[in-house]
């Protein structure tokens, strides 16, 4: 079978729509099946079930209005990812890319947060391109508001997008979905906020010539040319 649909590979439940919210509604609008792997969850020891839970409904909220077809969940307690076995989580990842079987895996980009670091490596052994990997056409680490933008400058790697999607006509879905987070999104100055978010899909969206957009960094895409001018 070839591969089809798209993998977005979250850290934590919001991180999807933070990241890649507008290319998810896109993809789902021109009829691709996307799905979302969530790997750390906000649950004990550092938060509680109830958090947990209710985390859970509002990713299953956000995702049923961006057009998700299937969320799936780890539930690795949040900041203790890098305690995981690497083979268990690498393994873990790589089953659901050999299970989804994806043309497409948009991921996090290695930033600030310890989870994301993990994430990003376990991802970049999942999505080699052999075996399971060899069907994948594109792979690609999106921003993280909060996280993404407090690399240290020059010592850290720094979030330079080379390609950027043109969600003009999906931002308001990506908003609306990043709204059910309430646990999770806090009010304007705050850089998760929603307005923040607006501010930041004008200005990736400008950088490339249209008046919303969202920023990635790919790691490998292949194929035809018409794949890219199509």
């Amino acid at each position: 079978m070839s591969a089809q649909g798209v993998l977005v590979i979250a850290p934590h439940p919001d991180d999807e729509t933070l990241g890649a919210g507008g290319t998810m509604a896109r993809c789902a609008k021109a009829g691709h099946k996307v799905t979302v792997l969530t790997v750390a969850a906000h649950m004990p020891p550092l938060y509680s079930e109830e958090v947990h839970q209710q985390t859970i409904a509002e990713a299953k909220q956000a995702h049923a209005i961006l057009g998700v077809a299937e969320s799936r969940f780890l539930d690795i307690p949040a900041v203790y990812v890098s305690d995981q076995p690497v083979p268990e989580l690498n393994g873990a990842i790589m089953n659901a890319v050999k299970d989804v079987n994806p043309a497409a895996v948009l991921s996090c980009y290695p930033d600030r947060h310890v989870d994301h670091r993990a994430i990003f490596d376990a991802v970049m052994v999942a999505t080699r391109p052999v075996g399971a990997g060899a069907g994948i056409k594109l792979v690609a680490a999106f921003e993280t508001l909060s996280e993404t933008h407090w690399n240290a400058p020059h010592i850290e790697p720094n979030f330079t997008p080379n390609w950027v999607v043109d969600i003009t006509d999906t931002i308001d879905t990506k908003l609306e979905a990043l709204a059910c987070y309430g646990s999770q999104i806090p009010p304007f100055p705050a850089a998760r906020s929603v307005e923040a978010l607006r501010a930041l899909s004008v200005f990736r969206g400008t950088q490339a010539g249209f008046a919303n957009g969202e920023g990635f960094h790919v790691i490998r895409m292949t194929g035809g040319v018409e794949d890219l001018i199509g």
